[in-house]
């Protein structure tokens, strides 16, 4: 009888440390599956913020780059169009007498035409040209001419300007033909055709240079200025 007690403790006391081994393996393991699933959760925060950063990064290097991409691409068309514009224009100045006048091929044309015929030193050949008179076109502005054309107007001077910045000075006495027998012309035609793009639409023509110097191509402006 004292054996089979014996017995029965010594089961009870194994079973009891079975279970207490099994319930430290469960602990164990549940410890275990905690930590992994720690660990993946872990990993999966820091690929995502890793992600993140990568986005952030190419957004702030990739979008000011494709800005300046576009930039640098409707860079060179807008100086162009602004080119274009500018050179189809005639600006014509004269501040103390009137504001600006803008004129265009158009108006040109249907201002009173005059043709000359010059020869051009650079070329070595005769040229004839149509175009107005800027005396005619300084008559629209106001400007002192004809019989106006004395006392403090008579140092009055213009300052014609090309589109390349090319700029020539001439005398408002020359410009008129009641005081001066040479032509002053702003030209839109030679020989019959239009102006080229090198040359036109508008080149300022004075008859009476032995040398072309002061006939400015691309003309696109005109301003009238005075000395005193």
């Amino acid at each position: 009888m004292e054996i089979s007690n014996e017995r029965n403790g010594h089961a009870r006391r194994r079973a009891s440390s079975d279970t207490r081994s099994n319930e430290l393996v469960s602990a164990d393991s549940q410890r275990l599956t905690r930590y992994a699933y720690g660990m993946k959760s872990q990993k999966s925060r820091f690929v995502l913020l890793c992600a993140v950063l990568i986005v952030l990064v190419a957004t702030v290097f990739l979008i000011p780059c494709e800005a300046f991409a576009q930039q640098a691409a409707a860079t060179p068309s807008t100086q162009a169009s602004s080119s274009t514009s500018a050179k189809d224009e005639l600006r014509i100045s004269a501040h103390a007498y009137h504001e600006d006048l803008v004129l265009k091929v158009a108006d040109l044309k249907a201002m009173p035409r005059t043709t000359v015929t010059v020869h051009n030193e650079h070329s070595k050949a005769d040229e004839s040209y149509a175009g107005v008179r800027l005396a005619d076109v300084l008559a629209k502005m106001g400007a002192p001419l004809g019989h106006g054309l004395r006392g403090a107007a008579l140092s009055a001077y213009i300052v014609a300007t090309g589109s390349d910045g090319y700029v020539a000075v001439i005398a408002l006495a020359e410009a008129d033909p009641a005081f001066h027998s040479g032509e002053v012309i702003v030209a839109d035609t030679m020989n019959g055709a239009l102006l080229d793009a090198k040359s036109g639409p508008f080149k300022l023509v004075v008859t009476e240079d032995k040398r072309p110097a002061r006939w400015v191509r691309n003309l696109v402006s005109i301003e009238l200025k005075s000395a005193k």
